[in-house]
């Protein structure tokens, strides 16, 4: 691979690599430490996975290619950045989102307009091609795994968690 192939390539991996370290994180927590709000605003380690399964549907089905699945689930009124939903059920759709992302990537050129539009304006002038939407979720990926390292340290002092 060279130039372009190589630029995506790195992206690609920069992502995996963060997306791995939420999972690492959080590996070993009990369902009841997982739905546990530790810090003022109430969001819980697992409401935050949920989110980035959300983000990787919005930003590469939604965006990217114009259209999503439907979610497994009916819409709900949990508070933001919490959910009702049992541990196995999150991380399997994170881990789905994931691989969908995955299949959408390899398919699409790094250059590649999106077909979709994010809703807020100053974001999506942003991120106007699959490189741009990439650089984002790995932003917001790493921004949450560094959420999930400090709520993690609280719920049970364990630090330097995950692949690294």
């Amino acid at each position: 691979m060279t130039g372009i192939d190589d630029e995506k390539a790195t992206l690609w991996e920069f992502l995996a690599y963060q997306r791995a370290c939420v999972l690492a994180i959080l590996a070993g927590l009990d369902e009841g430490q997982l739905h546990k709000a530790v810090l003022p605003s109430g969001w819980s380690p697992l409401g935050l996975v949920e989110h980035l399964g959300h983000a990787e549907r919005h930003w590469f089905q939604d965006v990217v290619t114009g259209s999503a699945a439907p979610l497994p689930w009916p819409d709900d009124d949990a508070p933001p950045l919490t959910t009702p939903r049992p541990a196995p059920m999150v991380f399997d759709f994170y881990r789905d989102q994931c691989r969908i992302a995955d299949e959408i990537i390899a398919a699409t050129p790094l250059t590649a307009a999106p077909v979709g539009r994010h809703e807020d304006e100053w974001l999506a002038a942003q991120t106007t091609d699959l490189r741009r939407i990439m650089l984002h979720m790995i932003e917001e990926t790493a921004r949450h795994a560094g959420h999930l390292d400090a709520v993690r340290e609280l719920i049970d002092g364990r630090t330097g968690l995950g692949p690294r």
